[in-house]
C-alpha cells in the first residue's frame, strides 16, 4: 500500500520553535506528529467506546430503574486498583 500524506496546516512560528523544543534526541518534526496523530486517534476511540457504553447504560437504566449502589461501584473500583498496584509491586 502506498504511503499517504497529510496535509500541511499552517502555525504561527512560536508554535513551530515550542513543538521543535519537545522533540527528544534524533525525532524529527515527521515522526512526532504521526506519534500525535496515532495518540489522538487511540483516544477518540476509547473516548467513543466510553460514550456508547454509558449510554447503553443510560437508557438500561431508564428503561428498567434498576442501578447499582454506588458504594458497590467505588468498591470494585478499589478492588481493581488493589490488584493493579499489587501486580505493579506498589
Amino acid at each position: 500500500m502506498k504511503s499517504a500524506v497529510i496535509p500541511q496546516i499552517r502555525v504561527e512560528p512560536e508554535l513551530r520553535a515550542e513543538l521543535e523544543s519537545v522533540l527528544r534526541q534524533g525525532e524529527t518534526l515527521s515522526e512526532f506528529v504521526e506519534a500525535t496523530v496515532k495518540n489522538a486517534i487511540a483516544f477518540r476511540r476509547v473516548q467513543t467506546s466510553f460514550h456508547a457504553r454509558a449510554q447503553t447504560a443510560s437508557d438500561e437504566y431508564h428503561r428498567t430503574s434498576v442501578s447499582t449502589p454506588i458504594d458497590a461501584v467505588l468498591q470494585r473500583l478499589q478492588s481493581k486498583l488493589d490488584t493493579r498496584r499489587k501486580k505493579l509491586g506498589r
